[in-house]
């Protein structure tokens, strides 16, 4: 029995010749890219509990400035604490230069980075979340521009509260004492480091 190929031929060139794709002149419309979902955010973690915080021995506030021939001098009024074992629990900065003035909160490692680290100057105050900019292998610093408001909160109060959350997700607080803040900040510098840079 012979196939008939005629009228089979006819109407698939017909069919192709009426397509939308083989319209007169027309290109042919690109597709449209299916949208794109916008990247999930890191869902907020609640802490699952809180740690009673370990004896912390403070330092006195202390303001050094570092000064480098040609730029402006950078005054730093710091307190550090230290645990009985000598090693460095916190060390609380205000970082000054020009009059602009920046918080740093250096803190050991194991912390749960997405957190941040929330402040408080007294209990009536709202609560600043700083956030990590690095950490080395030791520490983890935490820092943000310091504005007006913030240094005369410091400078006016008793105490300041540093919450952090750890790795396994329990939160820890320290009661940093700031009542000599204000005197160090605003007095001399204990001392002055000149440094010589060879470029």
């Amino acid at each position: 029995m012979a196939l008939q190929r005629g009228p089979v031929l006819a109407a698939l060139l017909v069919s192709l010749l009426c397509s939308p794709l083989h319209a007169a002149g027309k290109p042919k419309t690109p597709l449209t890219p299916p949208k794109e979902e916008p990247p999930m955010s890191e869902p907020e973690v609640a802490p699952r509990g809180r740690h009673a915080p370990r004896d912390i021995t403070y330092s006195q506030w202390q303001k050094l400035c570092f000064k480098i021939p040609g730029k402006d001098t950078l005054c730093r009024t710091s307190i550090t604490g230290t645990w009985d074992t000598g090693q460095m629990a916190i060390r609380f900065d205000v970082i000054e230069r020009q009059g602009v003035a920046r918080l740093q909160i250096l803190l050991p490692v194991g912390l749960y980075l997405q957190s941040g680290v929330k402040l408080k100057v007294d209990s009536s105050a709202r609560e600043v979340v700083v956030p990590y900019s690095w950490c080395f292998s030791n520490l983890c610093v935490a820092g943000a521009p310091a504005s007006g408001e913030m240094i005369r909160a410091l400078e006016k109060s008793q105490t300041l509260s540093i919450d952090v959350v750890d790795t396994n997700l329990v939160s820890l607080t320290a009661t940093v004492p700031i009542g000599q803040f204000a005197a160090a900040y605003r007095g001399a510098p204990a001392r002055t480091i000149e440094q010589v840079i060879d470029e």
